[in-house]
Formats: structure tokens, C-alpha cells, sequence
């Protein structure tokens, strides 16, 4: 095992051990899931900066947007994109506000992961990917009755999490290392 001077492993083997736990912790849980909370905070936790107000922040992505669909029909990403992507943001910027002149790179980030996202699952779309409509209320009880989350959602998060790591890897160790991530 690689560690820092501090002996935590380091980013990559933590990585490992929070893809482990998630693959057996996601599928088993009932109540509260939710997938932009859970893939941001996740990443948060792992670099050692979460707190509730990153929960809170990313609650309102899930379902696409809180079940979002516009007059034109477009619904909105699924919460593990949405998460991903404020994952990616935190993840370049490191301790300090993004410069203008790196909005460009954290935007492109973002839309790689987007990409990447939807090459592996075929959309981007929440009720494209879990197969419900979330801006009618009744149909989240219809997807927690067919235990969706268990069956197909929980497999986002995971991947979304991987997904950021290895896109950010040169950031997660130029700007996290004093959080205990190596180069």
C-alpha cells in the first residue's frame, strides 16, 4: 500500500475502498437515496471536505432536476451526471474559487464526463436511464414499488464516482495533496 507521510493510503487505493463499500452499501438501501447527493458527497467525503450543505445543495438534482421537463418535453440529466459534474468542479478548482481563465478546462471536464456518461449508459436523460417520469409525483412511488434504485440507479453512482476520479486524477494530486492525496 502507497501512503503519504501521514500513513492514509493514497487517493487511488482510497478510491478503490469507497468504490468497494458503495458497491455493497447502494443496492441495499431503501430510503433516502438519493444520486447527486450520494456522488458528490461521496467525493467530498473521500477528500475530507464534506459538510451538510453540499447534502443539501445536491439534493434538488436528483430525478432530473426534481422531475424538471420543460414545455418542449426536455427532462432533465440524471443526479449522478449532476453530481459528477459539481464533483469535477470541486475537484479542479482545489481550496479556492475557479479562475476565469480555467473555466474553459472545468467545463470541458465536465462535458467529457457527460460524454463518457452517456457512451456507457446510452443517455444522460434520468427518466431515459431509470425508465420513470419524475415530474409526475406518482411514478416515484412506482419506482421505489419496483425497487429501482436496487436494480439499475445505484450502479450510476458507482460508475459516476470511478468516472471522476479518473478524469480528475491529475487534479485530485496537484490540488488535493494536502489532504492526503498523492502524485
Amino acid at each position: 500500500m502507497t501512503t503519504n507521510s501521514s500513513s492514509r493510503p493514497n487517493v487511488n487505493e482510497r478510491f478503490d475502498q469507497l468504490i468497494k463499500k458503495l458497491e455493497a452499501t447502494l443496492p441495499t438501501m431503501r430510503k433516502g437515496v438519493n444520486c447527486a447527493e450520494l456522488t458528490l458527497t461521496n467525493i467530498l467525503d473521500l477528500l475530507g471536505i464534506d459538510n451538510i450543505f453540499f447534502h443539501n445543495a445536491a439534493f434538488p438534482f436528483a430525478g432530473g432536476f426534481g422531475g424538471y421537463k420543460s414545455r418542449k418535453g426536455w427532462m432533465g440529466a440524471c443526479g449522478a451526471v449532476s453530481g459528477g459534474c459539481a464533483a469535477i468542479g470541486v475537484v479542479m478548482g482545489g481550496k479556492q474559487t475557479i479562475r476565469y481563465r480555467d473555466m474553459a478546462a472545468v467545463n470541458l471536464m465536465a462535458a467529457r464526463f457527460a460524454q463518457n456518461f452517456e457512451k456507457q449508459f446510452g443517455s444522460v436523460v434520468c427518466s431515459e436511464l431509470c425508465g420513470y417520469d419524475f415530474s409526475n409525483p406518482v411514478n416515484f412511488l412506482e419506482y421505489q414499488k419496483n425497487d429501482t434504485w436496487a436494480k439499475k440507479c445505484y450502479r450510476f453512482v458507482v460508475w459516476a464516482v470511478d468516472e471522476v476520479r479518473k478524469l480528475t486524477k491529475q487534479h485530485l494530486a496537484t490540488k488535493w495533496e494536502m489532504q492526503g492525496v498523492e502524485k
